[in-house]
C-alpha cells in the first residue's frame, strides 16, 4: 500500500528526508570545494547550522564595528589650510 510522506529539496533539486539535510546542502553548495580530494564543505555547513546563534551574533558584531568605521572614516574630513603655505603672487 502506498504512503504519503514529506521530504525537502535543495536549490539543485536533491531530495531531502529531513529540512537540515536540505538546508545543509545549499549551504555546502554556496561554499563550494574546499580542500583537496573530497570537499569539507558538507561537514562546515552542518558546523554552520550548528553554531548558528554564534554566527549570526558574530555578523551583527561586525555589522555595527562597520557601521562605526564608516562613520568615524566619514566624519575624518582633515582640514589642511593650517598646514598650506602661499606662494608668493
Amino acid at each position: 500500500m502506498a504512503r504519503s510522506g514529506t521530504g525537502y529539496f535543495d536549490r539543485k533539486g536533491n531530495f531531502f528526508k529531513a529540512p537540515r539535510d536540505a538546508t545543509a546542502s545549499d549551504l555546502a553548495g554556496l561554499l563550494g570545494q574546499i580542500g583537496e580530494g573530497e570537499s569539507l564543505a558538507p561537514g562546515i555547513a552542518q558546523m554552520m547550522l550548528e553554531k548558528r546563534e554564534e554566527i549570526e551574533r558574530l555578523f551583527a558584531e561586525h555589522d555595527a564595528m562597520m557601521a562605526e568605521h564608516a562613520a568615524m572614516t566619514d566624519a575624518k574630513v582633515t582640514d589642511i589650510t593650517a598646514k598650506v603655505t602661499k606662494l608668493p603672487a
